[in-house]
């Protein structure tokens, strides 16, 4: 876990432990962990975020340090006291600070009601204030917009080239902490066979039936394994990945269909076979990243899946598509 995490969830807990939430506007809460001492937020302001958003029983349902994907937005109006643009106007550049919206406030100037079965009454944000763009006094729009503009693409840029130079040494990082003896292939794809299976291995076409979950190499915040996608109901929900819509068990995949290292992987086991992978980016989502569907993997992500190859179903089978994926399908091509 980060250092700077640590320290904000340390605070987040003692704090809270204290009940010394400080009440706002449209019954929000807060409390502030941290003072960078700078201007506060105001509307028209772009800034650069990272947070955790929780229910109010502590069930994270976006970590955006686990994703590696700070989120970068224009203040708006508010729409009402309390929103979320409001509350931004109470933290400046610098700042860490722990603030509880209150959904029903939320559903009253919304006009959208609370989903249904949602019983919290807050939803829990942590968050830390990475940079702050303002606008000088007289500053034309354009002229602002072209310094955001420019100052964003020159963050991005900066930011993907770290993840670049960092991705083979989560690679390293992972085999070793898992104390894994990996075999590499001449694509880069790194593998461990834990059962070979019989001599029936899977051709271009074939539609697999695998069992699988798919993690990134580095943790969640909490220390807990990254997963993104599986095919295992029960580890779905350990995860908070579970999709009351999704078909668990036996997946479908077709060969061939699939990111470049899953398929790679797949063929060196025959059926009833399992395998652990460790893909790299450039076999997976590359400098793209994958973030649709909830799935948080960023760009040059090496990617790690443990599947086991149940059954191979020759063409004219039942196809991939009749099954539903847990998140964005992060083992099929886009």
């Amino acid at each position: 876990m980060k250092k700077g995490i640590v320290i904000l969830f340390a605070a987040t807990l003692g704090l809270a432990a204290c009940n010394q939430y400080k009440k706002g506007p449209g019954g929000l809460m807060y409390t502030i962990h941290k003072d960078g001492g700078k201007d506060k937020i105001k509307e028209g302001d772009i800034v650069k975020l990272n947070f955790i958003q929780k229910t109010e029983k502590d069930s994270v349902t976006m970590n955006t340090w686990d994703m590696e994907a700070p989120q970068v937005f224009p203040v708006q109006k508010k729409v009402f006291a309390g929103d979320m643009n409001d509350v931004l106007t109470l933290f400046g550049e610098g700042d860490s600070a722990t603030f509880k919206l209150d959904l029903d406030t939320v559903a009253k100037y919304s006009g959208q009601p609370k989903p249904a079965g949602q019983k919290d009454k807050y939803l829990v944000f942590t968050i830390k204030v990475e940079k702050v763009l303002q606008k000088d006094k007289g500053e034309a729009d354009s002229t602002f917009q072209k310094k955001a503009r420019d100052f964003f693409e020159k963050d991005y840029k900066a930011s993907i080239d770290r993840m670049k130079n960092a991705e083979a040494g989560k690679i390293k990082k992972y085999i070793a902490d898992n104390n894994l003896k990996t075999t590499t292939t001449a694509s880069g794809l790194q593998y461990v066979i834990v059962k070979p299976g019989n001599n029936e291995k899977p051709v271009l076409g074939d539609t697999m039936m695998v069992n699988y979950t798919g993690k990134l190499t580095t943790k969640k915040a909490d220390g807990k394994d990254n997963i993104f996608d599986t095919s295992d109901a029960k580890i779905a929900k350990e995860a908070g990945k579970h999709n009351p819509m999704a078909v668990y068990g036996p997946r479908a995949i077709t060969l061939g269909r699939a990111i470049p290292g899953f398929d790679e992987g797949l063929q060196l086991i025959g059926k009833g076979g399992k395998i652990t992978m460790v893909i790299p980016s450039a076999l997976a989502y590359g400098e793209a990243g994958m973030q649709q569907g909830g799935a948080g993997i960023s760009p040059f992500a090496p990617l790690v899946f443990d599947v086991e190859l149940v059954d191979i179903k020759k063409p004219k089978s039942v196809p991939a598509a009749t099954l539903t994926p847990a998140t964005a399908a992060p083992v099929t091509k886009k």
